[in-house]
């Protein structure tokens, strides 16, 4: 009931994932930094994301960890499971109870897999789409994700997604490794809700790609448009709307100025 795509890239890994079913989120997805990450579904077993990063963390590669998981499981022919480890190392493993069309792909640094779809070209376009990107992990999880949606996805419909990926202290204000936990818990079309969910986690939350020098007929216009909207300081609005991960010293991030000028038109 489920498809999704774990894997590994520029120091990070994580999960995206979508299903017809409540806030696939909450069950499919778990991911460490330098460790690996896991996506458990079909009749998921959610034991599986904690014992499985504690085998990637033990090094054992990502077939190894499907096979010690599986092994022993009794409803193991229900289960579908990937898994990537530290070194990009990816296995996908699909029992034979799970309900058709059901399977999956690996390739270099990732393994996606599916059940319930409308078909294979579900999982193929999901491994093209990954394949062929480029850019941050996150954005490449969920174009792939796009990708298998468009292509067919779940038989049954449409209800949630889920993209979660951790970097080294990528967290907020560096305190975590989860660099994007975002979720569309219930909706009529997730997955593209999803995407602009993470272009406004990158607006956000992303670090400055472009700083302008805050000084002569910019700093005045700057300043301007602060007093216009009752503010003494940018860091004071900045504060308020939520770009201080934006703000950088004796300069302004370009993203930040196009908000503060659409915010003073």
């Amino acid at each position: 009931m489920t498809f999704s795509i774990v894997a590994h890239a520029d120091g990070q890994w994580g999960v995206a994932v979508a299903s017809k079913f409540l806030a696939v989120g909450a069950a499919v997805p778990a991911a460490r930094w330098d460790v690996g990450a896991v996506a458990t579904q079909a009749f998921a077993n959610l034991a599986y994301r904690p014992e499985g990063l504690r085998l990637l963390e033990q090094g054992r590669s990502a077939a190894d960890v499907v096979a010690a998981l599986t092994e022993d499981d009794p409803m193991a022919s229900q289960r579908q499971l990937g898994v990537v480890d530290r070194t990009g190392g990816a296995a996908t493993f699909t029992g034979p109870d799970c309900f058709d069309w059901a399977g999956g792909r690996t390739g270099a640094g990732f393994a996606t897999q599916g059940n319930i779809l409308t078909g294979p070209e579900v999982v193929d376009a999901i491994a093209r789409a990954f394949e062929s990107s480029e850019g941050p992990l996150a954005s490449r999880l969920a174009e792939a994700l796009l990708a298998g949606d468009r292509a067919g996805g779940d038989r049954r419909g449409r209800q949630s997604a889920a993209l979660l990926v951790v970097s080294e202290a990528g967290g907020y204000g560096g305190g975590s490794d989860v660099l994007a936990d975002l979720r569309v818990d219930d909706h009529a079309d997730p997955v593209p809700e999803l995407l602009r969910l993470l272009d406004l986690h990158h607006l956000y939350f992303g670090k400055p790609e472009e700083v302008l020098p805050l000084e002569g007929t910019l700093r005045a216009e700057v300043q301007e448009r602060l007093q216009r909207l009752g503010y003494r300081t940018l860091d004071d609005w900045a504060g308020v709307e939520n770009f201080e991960e934006r703000l950088v010293p004796d300069g302004i991030d370009a993203l930040v100025l196009e908000q503060l000028r659409k915010a003073t038109p």
